[in-house]
């Protein structure tokens, strides 16, 4: 009896102990736990990113329509194959065509065409979301105010260079450039405890495939 009384009176300590130390511990298990949904979150919409630039690029290339009459088109179904990504509130897209012009036997990439994501007919895009990043390519500074989504891009000697394969674009060469933009929302906030703090990832994601 005694022998089995002093057994208890040593394990209720250790019983003790293990519970403060399991609720010192669990808010720091909590933290890293945040940040691991946000950070699974982001590779998610990363990697979808990837291939709607890449889808993108290869339906541009690859369209029988002119860009002036299809690109809103391709935009759309792209976008649509994004979810759980809300890319209408969200996201945008740029189509840009790009020509490689030589003069002075110096090859220079020219802007041809630029197009962002403004679905007139089915009221989806910059309408809905406001959402504009500067595209990395070429920031185009005059949207046509008739053709929703269409940049005016100016041409022959005034049309714009671009470092985009500078150089390396035989004469009258083609290549079209699809930039994705996606607005992420961490869902949880930075934490900090002294100097351990979870990390903050970047609003604006980005993606870009040139075919």
């Amino acid at each position: 009896m005694r022998s089995a009384r002093r057994h208890c009176r040593y394990r209720a300590p250790r019983r003790g102990i293990a519970a403060v130390e399991f609720a010192l511990l669990l808010p720091v298990l909590l933290v890293l736990l945040i940040a691991l949904v946000d950070i699974a979150r982001a590779m998610q919409a990363q990697m979808i990113l990837i291939n709607l630039s890449r889808e993108g690029a290869n339906l541009a290339s690859r369209g029988k329509l002119q860009l002036s009459e299809n690109a809103q088109t391709i935009i759309s179904q792209v976008a649509a194959s994004a979810p759980p990504l809300d890319m209408n509130k969200q996201g945008m897209m740029y189509i840009t065509r790009i020509m490689g012009s030589t003069s002075n036997g110096v090859t220079r990439s020219i802007v041809l065409e630029q197009y962002r994501w403004d679905d007139a007919v089915n009221n989806r895009g910059y309408r809905v979301s406001g959402y504009a990043p500067q595209s990395k390519i070429w920031n185009c500074g005059n949207w046509a105010s008739g053709t929703a989504g269409t940049c005016v891009v100016p041409s022959g000697a005034l049309a714009p260079v671009v470092s985009m394969m500078s150089g390396q674009l035989l004469d009258g060469e083609i290549i079209y450039v699809v930039e994705v933009y996606y607005k992420f929302n961490m869902l949880f906030q930075t934490f900090t405890f002294g100097s351990f703090a979870t990390p903050t990832l970047a609003t604006d994601f980005y993606s870009m495939t040139v075919f």
